[in-house]
């Protein structure tokens, strides 16, 4: 969410619970706000960005997903309409729920 949109971006897609701070809904640029496909607020404080934490937070993330048919079904159609990117708050940009969507793409197929 922090950088600058880009034209290749194609829709930006935010995936998070809790809009980013210090970010204006103007300048965000962001075409859908899933927010419920996000983890639950729990697994999100669980998980407190701690990289040690990330297989366990990938599992309990998943399970968590396995409850959101809807979330699911909107997200597979908004990647059906072409190039998109899943925006996320956190810093690290290797353990966040972005990474775990895209690494588990079969979900959307």
């Amino acid at each position: 969410m922090y950088e600058p949109p880009d034209h290749h971006d194609g829709r930006r897609i935010l995936v998070d619970r809790i809009w980013p701070r210090g970010l204006s809904r103007e300048s965000a640029s962001i075409d859908l706000w899933l927010k419920d496909i996000a983890p639950s607020t729990e697994l999100r404080k669980w998980f407190n960005h701690d990289p040690e934490k990330w297989e366990e937070f990938e599992k309990r993330y998943l399970a968590e997903l396995n409850d959101k048919d809807e979330s699911i079904r909107i997200l597979k159609e908004e990647l059906g309409k072409g190039v998109a990117t899943l925006l996320y708050a956190a810093k690290d940009q290797e353990h966040n729920q972005a990474e775990v969507l895209k690494k588990n793409s079969w979900l959307f197929s």
